[in-house]
């Protein structure tokens, strides 16, 4: 084969390998693009943050589940609803409902319209890749906040009534209180839970390896047990066990699926 066919057969591979999929566009058709596709997440944003304010005392019933399951697991007690102490407060919670709530639902469709900006400037190899991560992810913060929702709340409710009770307090809490720990609660533990893809895209990337992630397995439960003491919003152990054993498992299945993929890769450079 000559020169000049090796060096054509190297310019058609190289540009398959930029994208099949890209098209050819200038800087301006790239920012309409993206204006296009911003646009379409304010849209989606703002049509569920409107949802849940039309319908903002359901979803407020919703919300509240955990509070009101606990109070019900005491039958001969009487608690106080929550009552606002500021001016300001029932409004700033209705705000922090549209918006967080909002934010939540349209998540998954905003992902998917960045996903179609990007998509068309990735290789094959790259499309393998961040597709499933990118379902992982929203798989695996799904998981986290419905953790946090169903379990780590209610426990955490009856805990700081527990407590309230032992100091002989009188529970008078606020709706702001209430929300902000809900809100802190169900994000942080759904941000948390997606830490297993960081390790994956580490080791992807050669970064570090699994012998690695084996050695250092009993730092990673302290760093595990520390996170979980600033995330929970109470220094009980027995909230912090149950944030940081799922996280444990996680770390675990971390390292089995990042054994999979150095095996793939060691495949790949031996053939």
């Amino acid at each position: 084969m000559s020169t000049d066919d090796q060096s054509d057969s190297q310019t058609k591979s190289a540009d398959a390998e930029i994208s099949p999929r890209e098209k050819a566009m200038g800087f301006f058709d790239h920012l309409e693009d993206l204006r296009w596709t911003l646009i379409k997440c304010t849209i989606t944003f703002v049509v569920f943050a409107s949802l849940i304010g039309y319908f903002l005392l359901e979803f407020k019933h919703v919300l509240e589940w955990p509070l009101t399951s606990v109070w019900a697991s005491y039958p001969g007690r009487t608690f106080e609803k929550l009552g606002t102490v500021t001016i300001m407060e029932g409004f700033n919670v209705a705000i922090q409902m549209c918006i967080f709530g909002g934010f939540f639902l349209a998540a998954p469709f905003c992902l998917f319209f960045v996903a179609q900006f990007v998509s068309p400037a990735l290789t094959k190899k790259e499309m393998k890749a961040v597709l499933p991560m990118c379902v992982a992810a929203g798989i695996l913060f799904a998981i986290g906040a419905t953790f946090s929702f169903l379990l780590l709340v209610p426990s955490t409710v009856k805990v700081s009534i527990e407590l309230n009770d032992y100091f002989e307090y009188t529970t008078r809490w606020t709706p702001g209180s209430y929300y902000s720990m809900l809100t802190w609660l169900v994000l942080g533990t759904g941000a948390s839970f997606e830490f297993p893809l960081v390790i994956l895209l580490l080791v992807w990337l050669g970064l570090i390896s699994t012998a690695f992630l084996r050695k250092y397995r009993r730092h990673a439960i302290v760093l595990i047990f520390i996170i979980a003491a600033v995330v929970t919003p109470t220094p009980d152990p027995f909230i912090m066990t149950i944030y940081a054993l799922p996280l444990y498992l996680l770390y675990e299945l971390a390292i089995l699926a990042s054994t999979r993929v150095e095996k793939r890769r060691t495949q790949r450079n031996n053939s």
